[in-house]
């Protein structure tokens, strides 16, 4: 499910540090978590996102970010192959949506 795109650069900011968020939140889980298995599958994924939402992040606070863009961000093939694991894959699919078409046009 999709979340509804931001209509302004605050929002979409917001929207990516709110994946950091919920990154660290789900690493701070599996360190309290007795299933070896969930946290051997969430950590095929969870170092690689993190680093590339970080660095997304980042690139936004420094200026050096730029959208609308032809392709999608570093950590959708993730998304693609582990996104039924993520239970914020909607924020996730909303970043790399604004990042593709822009921001949401308020009318």
């Amino acid at each position: 499910m999709l979340i509804r795109g931001p209509k302004t650069w605050d929002e979409y900011l917001d929207l990516v540090h709110q994946a950091v968020y919920e990154i660290d939140e789900l690493k701070s889980c599996l360190v309290d978590e007795d299933e070896l298995d969930d946290a051997a599958l969430y950590n095929q994924f969870l170092g690689p996102l993190d680093i590339e939402l970080r660095k997304l992040f980042d690139e936004m606070t420094s200026g050096k970010y730029q959208f609308p863009a032809a392709e999608d961000l570093s950590f959708m093939p993730l998304v693609k192959q582990f996104g039924r694991f993520m239970p914020f894959r909607g924020l996730l699919e909303t970043i790399n949506e604004t990042h593709r078409e822009g921001l949401v046009s308020v009318d």
